[in-house]
């Protein structure tokens, strides 16, 4: 495998906003219809063997490392999937849900068209290097925003990176056909001694390495592993990779629920941890219900909905309409499209919930409910419980990629 050079430190920042609210919405709004107008225009240059869009190929969650064979481990990044397309001095970033995104990463641009073949298609993902050294998705959040002279404001502060792990064209070829491990191969070649803010991402054929990076690169931001068969072509939105994530439990308190889109039951609870100082924060929400349990919980919560909101700790948040505060039924840029309104219930009950790991005071990902705990108090729920981290930099992941690596 290719070295990956230049420095992966920590991204200059401002303080961020605590808000991802009002200030713009995923779909519909002028800002995207800009954004739509400006990659379509860059279509009609564009002459590539593969056109957008293309929807990524995906990974099934697995909770083992599956053992070593014809296969190739890579870290799991967690940041925005993009898929690069560059014909010549044209260059479009493609979303994992086929939006363009060029407009909100402009200093990626031109360290695109500096460091990539002139005629390709490249997958990787776009991700932030925070003070830390580690991943920073909240900062990349920020990026997506409708006012350009606060994109470019970011985008010296807090600028983002490009790592590429699969190459779908090159030249005139489409790739998407080929196995994996030639894909990979040329992937390589195309990016050897490529700079940062590009980097080319460590793969192993060794099962212990991709073990140690599970343990050691948590703290760094990664979100795990992923497997990939080397004979396989390249499928488009097919779940044909695997993935590993980390898995953890706590103890959280109920703080109400949204009903479900179909109006039959409970969609997800609203979950609370309390702080040093016993103030109840929304830590995130629990999914992934049957539509029997759906209806189950429904009748389990009915009595706590009685006078909830009358000494609710979130009521305040009802007469709340500053973007600083974040509450739970706030949108985002990304949820613009969905009822995210929520009801209370009397934060008496305590659940036990699966999650893979924290984004500052907020479960990264919906958790999964594993049981209700009537033995625990809800005071007793803080983020003391939570497990954290060994922090580590990016620095180290790149690096440990460089001995053994080959794909062939």
């Amino acid at each position: 495998m290719g070295p990956t050079t230049g420095r992966v430190g920590p991204a200059r920042r401002s303080r961020p906003s605590r808000s991802l609210g009002k200030q713009a919405s995923a779909a519909g709004t002028p800002l995207l219809r800009v954004a739509r107008h400006s990659a379509q225009a860059q279509l009609s240059f564009m002459k590539l063997p593969v056109m957008p869009p293309v929807s990524p190929m995906l990974a099934s969650l697995v909770r083992e490392i599956p053992g070593e064979g014809e296969v190739l481990y890579e870290p799991k990044w967690d940041g925005f999937r993009a898929i690069v397309y560059r014909d010549g001095d044209e260059i479009i970033l493609g979303s994992r849900n086929e939006r363009p995104m060029t407009r909100y990463f402009p200093e990626l641009v031109e360290s695109l068209r500096t460091h990539l073949p002139r005629r390709c298609v490249v997958d990787g993902e776009i991700v932030i290097v925070g003070e830390d050294g580690g991943l920073d998705f909240d900062a990349l959040l920020q990026r997506i925003h409708p006012a350009a002279s606060r994109i470019r404001k970011l985008s010296v502060e807090t600028p983002a990176s490009f790592v590429a792990f699969d190459l779908l064209a090159l030249d005139k070829r489409d790739l998407r056909p080929r196995p994996f491990h030639e894909r990979r191969k040329l992937l390589e070649k195309a990016l050897a001694g490529v700079r940062a803010p590009i980097h080319l991402t460590p793969a192993t054929r060794s099962r212990e390495v991709a073990e140690a990076w599970f343990r050691r690169f948590e703290g760094a931001g990664l979100d795990g592993v992923v497997v990939k068969p080397l004979a396989l072509p390249y499928l488009e939105g097919k779940r044909e990779m695997y993935k590993v994530k980390h898995e953890r439990t706590a103890d959280c308190v109920v703080g109400g629920f949204r009903w479900h889109k179909d109006g039959q039951g409970i969609g997800s609870l609203v979950l609370g941890l309390h702080d040093e100082q016993g103030t109840l924060h929304h830590a995130g929400v629990a999914t992934g219900f049957t539509a029997k349990q759906r209806v189950e919980l429904a009748k389990k919560l009915e009595p706590y909905r009685k006078r909830a909101m009358e000494t609710h700790p979130w009521r305040e948040w009802a007469e709340v309409e500053d973007d600083a505060v974040r509450m739970p039924g706030a949108q985002s840029r990304w949820s613009a499209q969905r009822d995210l309104s929520w009801e209370p219930v009397r934060p008496e009950l305590v659940v036990e919930v699966a999650y893979d790991h924290m984004q500052g005071m907020r479960f990264r990902h919906a958790t999964h409910l594993r049981r209700w705990r009537p033995d625990r108090t809800p005071r007793s729920c803080t983020y003391a419980q939570l497990e954290r981290s060994v922090p580590a930099e990016l620095v180290e992941v790149f690096a440990s990629g460089l001995e053994g690596a080959t794909a062939h």
